[in-house]
């Protein structure tokens, strides 16, 4: 007898279970038809449709079976939302959690790290504590962080601010003919002044050629200290050896990273936009002889921002002395550029 009332037991459970299943089901599957009557081209879900799905996916075990509109990922996701934004409210005011550090020690805080940037958290607080402010070290590492996310060493450009006076700067810029052979053209810029050192122009370039500019580019007694390039191919061994020979120490620049070598870039580009963009180039020597001009307008005449407005040679300025002064127009780089200062009237 005890058997058969726990076999009707366990029928009737498993009834309820199925009633229970198919209302479920039955609900999530209401629930997105309604969704999806509504004429859009991607179903709209408003809030409440989430909070269904957010309550259903806690007294449901299979609503993932009946899920179409959306993945059961998204509805994990909303429920994650909605936990944050309870805890976030739950968590609002009321003087708790940790006190919130005076604005003053911030800013002195802030204020020891820009003017020491070798400095750590560590040598920072220990500077605090002997100016009697108390706070720990993790707040004082939570501050640099927070509002310094660079880091404390000194930056490219610093690197080649400092180094200015004994660095230059090569690269190559591809100049075409008309026709359409392809010159390569090199250029040595010395970074103090923004100097053009030596150039020269080919139509096969080579580690050898490449070496040769540089020893005709210095003198034994004038080489600088540092020369900063890319990591061009055609900068092989020999080039290498030649360099390491008359005592200068190479710096590279990171792979596609032309801004570390921003000097030669711009020049580079004003080349382009100043000279060879309005002229059609002939041949070699033809190109050598308008870069020659152009080289010597841009070191002697064409002021700089970056020098003051001044050239890399420093240009002496032309005063109006008398009234009857006229102003003398002197071209440059056939015609595209002017030199202008005051003359006596003959």
């Amino acid at each position: 007898m005890l058997f058969f009332i726990q076999i009707y037991r366990n029928w009737i459970i498993r009834k309820f279970d199925i009633v229970a299943y198919l209302t479920a089901e039955n609900l999530a599957l209401r629930q997105q038809i309604i969704v999806l009557k509504r004429n859009q081209n991607r179903p709209y879900i408003r809030e409440r449709d989430r909070m269904f799905w957010r309550v259903l996916s806690n007294i449901w075990p299979s609503w993932r079976d009946s899920l179409v509109i959306v993945q059961p990922e998204t509805v994990i996701s909303w429920h994650r939302r909605a936990f944050r934004l309870y805890w976030r409210h739950k968590s609002r005011g009321g003087g708790r959690g940790r006190p919130r550090l005076d604005a003053e020690v911030e800013s002195l805080v802030l204020k020891l790290s820009s003017a020491n940037p070798l400095w750590g958290a560590p040598r920072i607080h220990g500077e605090l504590l002997k100016l009697g402010v108390e706070i720990s070290e993790r707040s004082v590492s939570g501050i640099i962080r927070r509002n310094s996310p660079k880091p404390p060493s000194q930056t490219w450009k610093t690197f080649i601010k400092n180094h200015m006076p004994d660095m230059v700067a090569v690269d190559f810029l591809v100049v075409p003919t008309i026709r359409f052979k392809m010159l390569f053209v090199f250029v040595v810029l010395s970074h103090d002044r923004r100097r053009v050192v030596h150039f020269n122009v080919t139509a096969n370039p080579t580690a050898q050629w490449t070496a040769q500019q540089i020893t005709e580019a210095f003198s034994w007694d004038t080489v600088p200290r540092y020369l900063l390039r890319d990591r061009d191919k055609i900068f092989g061994d020999l080039f290498r050896k030649r360099v390491c020979a008359m005592g200068i120490e190479e710096v590279l620049t990171a792979y596609r990273s032309p801004w570390q070598n921003a000097y030669v870039e711009r020049l580079n580009g004003s080349i382009r936009r100043e000279c060879t963009d309005h002229i059609i180039v002939w041949n070699e020597r033809h190109l050598k002889r308008i870069l020659r001009g152009y080289f010597e307008y841009h070191n002697n005449d064409r002021t700089h921002l970056g020098l003051a407005k001044e050239p890399p040679v420093e240009r002496p300025i032309s005063k109006m002395t008398l009234v009857t002064d006229q102003l003398l127009e002197m071209p440059r780089v056939g015609g595209l550029h002017h030199r202008y200062e005051w003359r006596q009237a003959a």
